[in-house]
């Protein structure tokens, strides 16, 4: 199996920080439920309260395809212009090792 890692970083508008985050919060459940979502972890940076970012493991980049065209995260789309200050930093990663489970 060929994990694949993603981390994504959004940024919310000034004013914008506690609904961007219960927007974000809302993604969690459905998400982990989703064939080949294997982790779908929310955080908040405890230095910057406008900065959320996802640490995600999917079996492999055909999952994630999937899982950006489910209803959830194209409603997010549509709400994230009015919320997100600029576009999400997205990192993806290849597992290189063995996973630690």
């Amino acid at each position: 199996m060929t994990r694949l890692t993603v981390i994504a970083t959004l940024r919310a508008q000034a004013g914008h920080e506690d609904a961007l985050g219960e927007q974000l919060r809302a993604l969690v459940a459905p998400t982990r439920r989703e064939p080949g979502c294997l982790d779908y972890d929310l955080h908040r940076s405890n230095d910057d309260p406008a900065e959320y970012v996802f640490y995600e493991n999917w079996i492999g980049k055909d999952d994630l395809d999937k899982h950006l065209q489910m209803p959830h995260m194209r409603a997010f789309a549509e709400l994230a212009p009015g919320l997100l200050d600029g576009p999400v930093r997205t990192q993806l990663l290849t597992m290189f090792g063995e996973p630690a489970r």
